[in-house]
Protein backbone atom coordinates (compact mmCIF):
# COMPACT_ATOMS: atom_id res chain seq x y z
CA UNK A 1 0.00 0.00 0.00
CA UNK A 2 2.98 2.34 0.34
CA UNK A 3 3.22 2.97 -3.39
CA UNK A 4 -0.54 3.58 -3.63
CA UNK A 5 -0.34 6.05 -0.73
CA UNK A 6 2.66 7.80 -2.28
CA UNK A 7 0.90 8.35 -5.61
CA UNK A 8 -2.40 9.20 -3.95
CA UNK A 9 -0.84 11.86 -1.71
CA UNK A 10 1.08 13.30 -4.65
CA UNK A 11 -2.12 13.56 -6.69
CA UNK A 12 -4.03 15.11 -3.78
CA UNK A 13 -1.33 17.75 -3.37
CA UNK A 14 -0.84 18.43 -7.09
CA UNK A 15 -4.54 19.20 -7.50
CA UNK A 16 -5.22 20.67 -4.03
CA UNK A 17 -7.95 18.09 -3.39
CA UNK A 18 -8.16 18.06 0.42
CA UNK A 19 -8.42 20.98 2.85
CA UNK A 20 -8.41 21.02 6.64
CA UNK A 21 -11.85 20.23 8.04
CA UNK A 22 -13.15 18.50 4.90
CA UNK A 23 -15.87 15.90 5.36
CA UNK A 24 -15.24 13.48 2.49
CA UNK A 25 -17.35 10.58 1.28
CA UNK A 26 -15.77 7.77 -0.71
CA UNK A 27 -18.17 6.47 -3.34
CA UNK A 28 -17.91 2.71 -2.78
CA UNK A 29 -19.39 0.63 -5.59
CA UNK A 30 -17.86 -2.56 -4.24
CA UNK A 31 -15.38 -2.83 -7.11
CA UNK A 32 -11.63 -3.08 -6.61
CA UNK A 33 -10.99 0.57 -7.48
CA UNK A 34 -13.37 2.09 -4.94
CA UNK A 35 -12.30 -0.35 -2.22
CA UNK A 36 -8.61 0.43 -2.73
CA UNK A 37 -9.46 4.14 -2.65
CA UNK A 38 -11.40 3.68 0.60
CA UNK A 39 -8.53 1.75 2.19
CA UNK A 40 -5.91 4.26 1.04
CA UNK A 41 -7.95 7.30 2.11
CA UNK A 42 -8.45 5.76 5.56
CA UNK A 43 -4.66 5.34 5.85
CA UNK A 44 -4.00 8.85 4.50
CA UNK A 45 -6.36 10.25 7.14
CA UNK A 46 -3.96 9.01 9.83
CA UNK A 47 -1.07 11.27 8.85
CA UNK A 48 -2.18 13.89 6.31
CA UNK A 49 -1.32 17.39 7.58
CA UNK A 50 -4.78 18.76 6.69
CA UNK A 51 -7.15 16.85 9.02
CA UNK A 52 -10.31 15.48 7.36
CA UNK A 53 -13.10 13.08 8.22
CA UNK A 54 -14.15 10.16 6.06
CA UNK A 55 -17.40 8.36 5.24
CA UNK A 56 -18.19 5.55 2.83
CA UNK A 57 -21.36 5.68 0.72
CA UNK A 58 -22.68 2.84 -1.45
CA UNK A 59 -25.56 3.20 -3.88
CA UNK A 60 -27.02 -0.33 -4.10
CA UNK A 61 -28.46 -0.69 -7.62
CA UNK A 62 -30.83 -3.42 -6.45
CA UNK A 63 -29.24 -6.13 -8.59
CA UNK A 64 -29.79 -9.65 -7.25
CA UNK A 65 -26.94 -11.33 -5.41
CA UNK A 66 -25.00 -8.18 -4.45
CA UNK A 67 -23.92 -8.53 -0.80
CA UNK A 68 -22.33 -5.46 0.77
CA UNK A 69 -22.04 -6.91 4.28
CA UNK A 70 -18.28 -7.60 3.82
CA UNK A 71 -17.82 -3.97 2.71
CA UNK A 72 -19.58 -2.81 5.85
CA UNK A 73 -17.23 -5.05 7.84
CA UNK A 74 -14.20 -3.46 6.18
CA UNK A 75 -15.53 -0.03 7.08
CA UNK A 76 -15.80 -1.07 10.72
CA UNK A 77 -12.18 -2.23 10.64
CA UNK A 78 -11.11 1.09 9.14
CA UNK A 79 -13.29 3.13 11.54
CA UNK A 80 -15.19 4.70 8.64
CA UNK A 81 -18.97 5.26 8.95
CA UNK A 82 -20.79 3.29 6.24
CA UNK A 83 -24.00 4.33 4.49
CA UNK A 84 -25.83 1.90 2.17
CA UNK A 85 -28.41 3.54 -0.11
CA UNK A 86 -30.99 1.08 -1.42
CA UNK A 87 -32.42 1.73 -4.90
CA UNK A 88 -34.36 -0.04 -7.65
CA UNK A 89 -32.12 1.12 -10.49
CA UNK A 90 -31.52 -2.40 -11.81
CA UNK A 91 -35.28 -3.17 -11.85
CA UNK A 92 -36.15 0.10 -13.58
CA UNK A 93 -33.52 -0.21 -16.30
CA UNK A 94 -33.64 -3.92 -17.10
CA UNK A 95 -37.15 -5.02 -16.11
CA UNK A 96 -39.34 -1.99 -16.72
CA UNK A 97 -37.56 -0.01 -19.45
CA UNK A 98 -35.56 -2.91 -20.92
CA UNK A 99 -32.84 -0.51 -22.04
CA UNK A 100 -30.66 -1.76 -24.88
CA UNK A 101 -27.88 0.68 -23.95
CA UNK A 102 -28.28 0.91 -20.18
CA UNK A 103 -24.93 2.32 -19.04
CA UNK A 104 -25.63 6.02 -19.47
CA UNK A 105 -28.98 5.92 -17.68
CA UNK A 106 -27.60 3.70 -14.92
CA UNK A 107 -24.71 6.09 -14.30
CA UNK A 108 -27.07 9.08 -14.25
CA UNK A 109 -29.43 7.42 -11.77
CA UNK A 110 -26.57 6.30 -9.52
CA UNK A 111 -25.13 9.82 -9.53
CA UNK A 112 -28.51 11.25 -8.61
CA UNK A 113 -28.92 8.81 -5.72
CA UNK A 114 -25.36 9.48 -4.52
CA UNK A 115 -25.77 13.27 -4.62
CA UNK A 116 -29.09 13.10 -2.77
CA UNK A 117 -27.49 10.92 -0.08
CA UNK A 118 -24.54 13.31 0.28
CA UNK A 119 -26.85 16.27 0.80
CA UNK A 120 -28.78 14.36 3.49
CA UNK A 121 -25.50 13.52 5.22
CA UNK A 122 -24.23 17.09 5.01
CA UNK A 123 -21.24 16.07 2.89
CA UNK A 124 -20.07 18.30 0.05
CA UNK A 125 -16.99 16.42 -1.20
CA UNK A 126 -16.92 12.92 -2.71
CA UNK A 127 -13.86 10.88 -3.70
CA UNK A 128 -14.26 8.64 -6.75
CA UNK A 129 -12.11 5.63 -7.65
CA UNK A 130 -11.07 6.53 -11.20
CA UNK A 131 -7.43 5.65 -11.89
CA UNK A 132 -4.98 6.51 -14.66
CA UNK A 133 -6.24 3.80 -17.05
CA UNK A 134 -9.81 5.10 -16.67
CA UNK A 135 -8.61 8.58 -17.65
CA UNK A 136 -6.75 7.33 -20.73
CA UNK A 137 -9.72 5.22 -21.84
CA UNK A 138 -12.13 8.14 -21.33
CA UNK A 139 -9.85 10.34 -23.44
CA UNK A 140 -9.99 7.84 -26.31
CA UNK A 141 -13.75 7.33 -25.90
CA UNK A 142 -14.31 11.07 -26.32
CA UNK A 143 -11.98 11.17 -29.32
CA UNK A 144 -13.42 8.13 -31.13
CA UNK A 145 -17.13 8.56 -30.39
CA UNK A 146 -17.54 12.33 -29.88
CA UNK A 147 -14.75 13.77 -31.99
CA UNK A 148 -13.33 15.91 -29.21
CA UNK A 149 -10.39 15.98 -26.82
CA UNK A 150 -11.99 15.57 -23.42
CA UNK A 151 -11.86 13.68 -20.14
CA UNK A 152 -13.31 13.94 -16.65
CA UNK A 153 -11.40 16.35 -14.41
CA UNK A 154 -9.24 15.55 -11.37
CA UNK A 155 -11.38 18.00 -9.39
CA UNK A 156 -14.91 18.90 -10.46
CA UNK A 157 -17.22 21.36 -8.73
CA UNK A 158 -20.90 20.66 -9.39
CA UNK A 159 -22.43 24.06 -8.78
CA UNK A 160 -26.05 22.93 -9.00
CA UNK A 161 -25.48 20.44 -6.17
CA UNK A 162 -22.71 22.34 -4.35
CA UNK A 163 -20.66 19.13 -4.37
CA UNK A 164 -16.98 18.72 -5.26
CA UNK A 165 -15.76 15.49 -6.87
CA UNK A 166 -12.12 14.47 -6.42
CA UNK A 167 -10.23 11.57 -8.01
CA UNK A 168 -7.18 10.83 -5.82
CA UNK A 169 -6.18 7.59 -7.62
CA UNK A 170 -5.41 9.25 -10.96
CA UNK A 171 -1.66 8.67 -10.63
CA UNK A 172 -2.17 4.92 -10.05
CA UNK A 173 -2.47 2.42 -12.88
CA UNK A 174 -5.00 -0.38 -12.89
CA UNK A 175 -2.33 -3.03 -12.35
CA UNK A 176 -1.21 -1.37 -9.13
CA UNK A 177 -4.82 -1.07 -7.93
CA UNK A 178 -5.59 -4.70 -8.76
CA UNK A 179 -2.47 -5.86 -6.92
CA UNK A 180 -3.36 -3.84 -3.81
CA UNK A 181 -6.92 -5.22 -3.75
CA UNK A 182 -5.59 -8.78 -3.96
CA UNK A 183 -2.81 -8.40 -1.38
CA UNK A 184 -5.09 -6.80 1.19
CA UNK A 185 -7.88 -9.27 0.47
CA UNK A 186 -10.41 -6.51 -0.04
CA UNK A 187 -14.04 -7.72 -0.28
CA UNK A 188 -14.77 -7.06 -3.95
CA UNK A 189 -18.51 -7.37 -4.70
CA UNK A 190 -19.43 -9.29 -7.85
CA UNK A 191 -21.19 -7.14 -10.45
CA UNK A 192 -24.07 -9.11 -12.04
CA UNK A 193 -24.93 -6.41 -14.59
CA UNK A 194 -25.82 -7.99 -17.98
CA UNK A 195 -24.00 -5.16 -19.77
CA UNK A 196 -20.74 -5.70 -17.90
CA UNK A 197 -17.93 -6.33 -20.41
CA UNK A 198 -20.11 -5.47 -23.43
CA UNK A 199 -19.64 -1.73 -23.64
CA UNK A 200 -17.78 0.82 -25.72
CA UNK A 201 -15.48 1.37 -22.76
CA UNK A 202 -14.56 -2.31 -22.77
CA UNK A 203 -13.81 -2.11 -26.50
CA UNK A 204 -11.51 0.88 -25.93
CA UNK A 205 -9.87 -0.84 -22.94
CA UNK A 206 -9.01 -3.82 -25.12
CA UNK A 207 -7.74 -1.55 -27.91
CA UNK A 208 -5.47 0.36 -25.51
CA UNK A 209 -4.18 -2.95 -24.14
CA UNK A 210 -3.29 -4.14 -27.66
CA UNK A 211 -1.60 -0.86 -28.57
CA UNK A 212 0.35 -0.90 -25.31
CA UNK A 213 1.93 -4.16 -26.43
CA UNK A 214 3.59 -2.29 -29.31
CA UNK A 215 3.98 1.04 -27.52
CA UNK A 216 4.72 0.22 -23.85
CA UNK A 217 4.62 3.86 -22.70
CA UNK A 218 1.39 4.73 -24.49
CA UNK A 219 -0.60 5.33 -21.31
CA UNK A 220 2.18 7.43 -19.78
CA UNK A 221 2.36 9.62 -22.87
CA UNK A 222 -1.40 10.07 -23.22
CA UNK A 223 -1.80 10.86 -19.54
CA UNK A 224 1.12 13.29 -19.63
CA UNK A 225 -0.27 14.99 -22.72
CA UNK A 226 -3.55 15.64 -20.91
CA UNK A 227 -1.60 17.46 -18.21
CA UNK A 228 0.56 19.38 -20.65
CA UNK A 229 -2.12 20.54 -23.10
CA UNK A 230 -3.69 20.99 -20.62
CA UNK A 231 -7.26 19.82 -20.85
CA UNK A 232 -9.50 22.05 -18.72
CA UNK A 233 -8.50 21.73 -15.07
CA UNK A 234 -5.80 19.11 -15.84
CA UNK A 235 -2.79 21.35 -15.29
CA UNK A 236 -1.56 20.61 -11.74
CA UNK A 237 -2.17 23.52 -9.38
CA UNK A 238 0.81 25.86 -9.34
CA UNK A 239 2.55 23.85 -12.07
CA UNK A 240 3.02 20.94 -9.67
CA UNK A 241 4.75 17.66 -10.37
CA UNK A 242 3.58 15.39 -13.15
CA UNK A 243 3.67 11.61 -13.37
CA UNK A 244 6.91 10.92 -15.20
CA UNK A 245 8.47 7.77 -13.79
CA UNK A 246 8.13 4.68 -15.93
CA UNK A 247 6.68 1.39 -14.76
CA UNK A 248 5.68 2.21 -11.18
CA UNK A 249 2.04 2.72 -12.05
CA UNK A 250 1.67 -0.33 -14.32
CA UNK A 251 3.11 -3.10 -12.21
CA UNK A 252 1.66 -5.24 -9.48
CA UNK A 253 3.56 -3.39 -6.77
CA UNK A 254 1.77 -1.54 -4.01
Amino acid sequence: MQHILSYLRRCVEDYDMIHAGDKIAVGVSGGKDSLVLLYAMAKLREFYPAPFTLHAVTVHPGAPGMDFAPVEGLCRELDVPYHLIETEIFHIIFDLRREKNPCSMCAKMRRGAMHAALKELGIDKVALGHHRDDAVETFFLSLFYEGRLSCFQPVTYLDRMDITQIRPLLYCGEGMVRGAARRHNLPVVHNPCPADGNTRRQEVKELVARLSGDYPRLKDYVFGSMQRLPLPEWGPVGGGRRLRRRGMEDGDAE
